[in-house]
């Protein structure tokens, strides 16, 4: 994915531990995570609803993208990447 090197305009860590959780990737400075999910996420909606619900408590916005979409839409999850972190600047 192009979230290295600031390529989309600002810093992503990958594997950010927020509280009890680690996503996968994190812009502290938008305070926007993005969850890419794999086929096990369908049998734990609940338990990703609920990871979702504490980031949120905390001040960040959860994007989350299936990994087939990432790969086989990787211009349209950037664009929607892009818009959050253009949004979460003032733009």
């Amino acid at each position: 994915m192009r979230l290295r090197g600031r390529q989309l305009g600002a810093k992503f860590r990958r594997q950010y531990r927020i509280g009890r959780y680690i996503a996968d990737f994190c812009c502290l400075e938008r305070r926007l995570v993005i969850e890419l999910d794999g086929g096990q996420h369908l049998e734990q909606v609940e338990a990703d609803r609920k990871r979702t619900a504490y980031m949120t408590s905390r001040g960040f916005l959860v994007l989350r993208f299936w990994n087939d979409q990432v790969l086989k839409e990787t211009y349209a999850v950037l664009d929607q990447i892009l818009r959050e972190l253009k949004r979460s600047d003032g733009e």
